[in-house]
């Protein structure tokens, strides 16, 4: 019996983990925690590094969790996303939505143990997380809205180190993160076209098509290594910055090197593989590179 309960148990934990893509966390933390590493010049307090990872787990597990709420009826529409959690019967509708403001609760928690800015702008990082999951009812914009999104954590990590926005460094950093996460959203796109036309979504390829999708997608990835290098201007960090930069910069050729209009069957490696390691290498060489720099 307890055997049994104990596999019960892991199984709702394992499919409300693949819920909520608990490995994407790979895409965003790692710049949140070089935020907080450029705000404080060094490695910041453990206390603040645990609440501000606290808080992005919290946000962005409650940001996932409402989405799947948000588009049950799609995903079991799409033979694609049929098979989640929610469609497939795994997990019910109340349980998300309690995961959903437990992980709420969760963020709010952490802002309000970081300081009075951060708390305070946390309902407006939470609404925004939250909404999202609404916006391809009504525009194609839709990849810069998730874009946004993202690009909270760095900006939102620096206040909650220093209290303020002072320096234009977090902002160039939040443009690299919210251009290329649109950039790569309208790559990931590609692949519901025909569902989003069929169902009334709206997405860049589902309106412009995939040729010209995948063209806007280069345009996103161009504008995020052009805020990368401005980044490394203002930020100045050295030469193992710098390393981060050139080595983006590949990355991002070789993910649009994988995809093309006509084969979109190695998407999931453009999509999971080469994100992972932007973010982490960006986390590496720049708060590398500060850390040198102190030396």
């Amino acid at each position: 019996m307890t055997s049994e309960l104990t596999n019960t148990t892991t199984r709702s934990i394992r499919t409300t983990l693949e819920m909520i893509k608990i490995e994407h966390t790979l895409f965003a933390l790692p710049f949140a925690l070089l935020g907080a590493v450029l705000a404080a010049r060094g490695l910041p307090p453990v206390r603040q590094l645990l609440w501000i990872t606290v808080a992005m787990v919290g946000a962005r597990s409650a940001a996932m969790a409402f989405n799947r709420i948000a588009d049950h009826k799609y995903d079991a529409a799409n033979p694609r996303t049929s098979g989640r959690a929610i469609p497939a019967g795994l997990l019910s509708l109340k349980f998300a939505w309690a995961f959903t403001l437990a992980s709420a609760a969760l963020f709010f928690v952490a802002a309000s143990m970081l300081n009075r800015l951060t708390l305070l702008l946390a309902p407006v990082a939470l609404a925004s997380v939250l909404l999202y999951s609404y916006t391809k009812r009504f525009t194609s914009l839709s990849h810069l809205a998730l874009g946004w999104c993202l690009c909270i954590a760095p900006a939102g990590a620096w206040i909650a180190v220093r209290g303020a926005i002072d320096s234009p460094v977090p902002l160039l950093l939040s443009l690299v993160v919210l251009l290329w996460t649109a950039g790569f959203d309208v790559l990931y796109a590609c692949q519901d076209y025909d569902f989003d036309r069929r169902a009334g979504l709206r997405s860049i390829p589902a309106r412009v098509g995939i040729p010209a999708a995948l063209r806007i997608s280069r345009l996103l990835h161009a504008g995020a290594f052009a805020a990368l290098v401005a980044l490394y201007s203002a930020a100045t960090p050295g030469a193992l910055a710098l390393v981060g930069v050139v080595a983006t910069g590949v990355l991002l050729v070789y993910q649009h090197s994988l995809v093309r209009a006509d084969d979109l069957s190695r998407l999931n490696a453009a999509f999971f593989t080469t994100n992972a390691f932007v973010s982490v290498i960006l986390f590496v060489t720049f708060g590398g590179a500060v850390f040198v720099g102190k030396l």
